[in-house]
């Protein structure tokens, strides 16, 4: 007699077999796939290109995907590397990545081959899977890199010599899940790059997903909705939002890269309802002379993240979507990566608005002196958190883990204050406060006067080394399209707007600002050119 379906079928088996659990698992980064499988098989789960997938396409390549890379050699723990634009492949390996039971590592797009080459190198990444933009890497990477033994090629084009076809290994015989969750290492994450050498931060699969239900639970999401995903899904602000629509079960629609007329193309085109932008994205977006071109009526919830918005940027992004609401979202990758959160009606009160909001549900935060010790209310210190969404540690770095999390407190670096409503209000990297004349300079501050003017389109402020002051508050602009700006123009403006010893003593006119690839301004390389 003929079996059952799920007796001859071994991807109804898996379905069958998916929610035999042991005792004691957490939610996981393939669990949300076996739900909106099991509930919602025949909906579209992502787009990409003109290429669309169901839920239940999805599944079944996820663990064929899966069952491919344990055909070439991986195992539990084992190290995969994604260098990639975004695009549904780069999905598709994260989540066959972790069914494999193996630890993903987004490698960041924006780095010399040196950089990326330290980083696998760090990991001990056995097998990469790199992109039609990247595959010319790969031979340099290989020089560099001798452990690792495999390079899967997942873009469009012809798959190089010697490297494995994404289709192809996708059409492997599929393995179950192996249902990788709570402490167990999900992804390693690399920070830094620039100066010194990069930390990979250790986020667990409880970790990422704390974070993405915090702040699912505050709306930063549609309940099967559709998601833009124009951040880069190597950074894991892009990621973590990832994670916030699978758990939503709403479509995914990606693009590779953020380009402002390609992204409100998309919303357009696809009534989107979600989107998660860095405010130099969204300045773009906003002031694009096309932007009344499209219809973005669809468009719920923009949030914004990785570096403050100025108010006057705040306000023009209010003029041109009055019906969206904004949520700004605040933390480091260390924080999985959600700290605290500033929503839709807090931006239109005048003083909060200029905060990074509450603490998130999932988390604690407080502000602290050199000792660790609380300061009261008011008072400037160093913004720290606690909860389980903090990291693991720095991957093969104990001392650095140790110094960064102290007592169970994740210490951000960031310098700022706590009012008696709980708002946090991010001053500085505390590395980045200006002592100008013996005072304490807040760059933000001053960068919210600067950006005010009517001629600026961006900017940053540092400090400079100066002779008579220590050290000099300096502005670098991009002027608006057209625009004009002098030094006494900018100071005479920025003079109603902060004190006179925080205003600009030099200002500096530049075509572009340099960008991390996580869209953050990179002051570092600006104090580097004044060195």
């Amino acid at each position: 007699m003929a079996g059952t379906k799920a007796e001859t079928d071994p991807i109804a088996r898996m379905y069958a077999d998916a929610f035999r659990l042991d005792e004691g698992f957490t939610m996981y980064l393939t669990q949300p796939l076996h739900r909106s499988a099991q509930q919602r098989p025949d909906q579209v789960a992502t787009v990409f290109s003109g290429r669309e997938f169901t839920f239940a396409e999805t599944y079944r390549l996820v663990a064929r995907l899966a069952g491919g890379l344990r055909s070439l050699g991986v195992q539990r723990d084992d190290r995969v590397a994604i260098l990639s634009l975004n695009s549904d492949r780069y999905l598709q390996s994260l989540l066959a990545i972790a069914w494999a039971d193996a630890v993903v590592v987004p490698v960041n797009v924006r780095w010399s081959v040196k950089e990326i080459g330290y980083s696998l190198v760090d990991a001990g990444v056995k097998v990469l899977l790199v992109d039609d933009r990247f595959a010319g890497m790969v031979p340099e990477l290989s020089a560099q890199c001798p452990q690792l033994g495999i390079v899967v090629h997942c873009g469009e084009g012809p798959t190089p010599a010697g490297a494995v076809d994404f289709a192809a290994l996708a059409e492997s015989e599929p393995i179950p899940d192996a249902h990788r969750s709570g402490e167990a290492l999900a992804g390693i994450f690399y920070t830094g790059g620039t100066t010194g050498a990069p930390k990979g931060v250790m986020l667990s699969h409880r970790n990422l997903f704390v974070s993405a239900l915090g702040s699912a639970a505050m709306g930063l999401g549609t309940v099967e909705g559709r998601m833009l995903h124009v951040a880069p899904m190597f950074h894991l602000a892009g990621l973590s939002f990832v994670i916030v629509n699978l758990l939503l079960g709403g479509e995914h629609v990606i693009i590779p890269a953020f380009e402002p007329v390609a992204t409100l193309a998309a919303v357009s085109e696809h009534g989107i309802t979600d989107v998660l932008l860095v405010p130099t994205m969204v300045q773009m977006v906003v002031d694009h002379p096309r932007v009344g071109e499209f219809d973005l009526s669809s468009l719920r919830n923009v949030t914004y993240g990785a570096s403050p918005i100025s108010e006057a940027l705040l306000g023009r992004t209010r003029a041109a979507f009055p019906s969206v609401a904004l949520a700004q979202a605040y933390g480091m990758t260390e924080l999985s990566p959600v700290a605290t959160l500033l929503l839709d009606s807090d931006h239109d009160h005048p003083v909060r608005r200029r905060s990074a909001g509450r603490a998130a549900p999932h988390v604690l935060v407080r502000i602290v002196d050199p000792d660790g010790v609380e300061v009261p209310r008011g008072e400037f210190g160093e913004i720290v958190a606690a909860g389980d969404n903090v990291m693991l540690g720095y991957w093969g770095k104990p001392a650095e883990t140790a110094a960064a999390i102290r007592g169970g407190w994740m210490h951000t670096g960031d310098g700022g204050h706590m009012d008696d409503d709980g708002y946090v209000y991010v001053r500085d990297r505390l590395k980045d406060m200006i002592i100008s004349g013996g005072e304490n300079v807040y760059s933000i501050e001053v960068e919210n006067a600067v950006a005010s003017h009517p001629a600026v389109a961006q900017c940053a402020v540092i400090g400079v080394a100066d002779e008579r002051w220590g050290e000099r508050v300096h502005a670098v602009v991009v002027l608006a399209p057209g625009a004009a700006l002098t030094l006494d123009e900018l100071q005479e403006h920025a003079r109603r707007e902060i004190a006179g010893y925080k205003v600009p003593r030099s200002l500096e006119i530049v075509s572009a600002l340099p960008m991390s690839g996580a869209g953050k301004i990179l002051k570092r390389e600006l104090r580097h050119a004044h060195v």
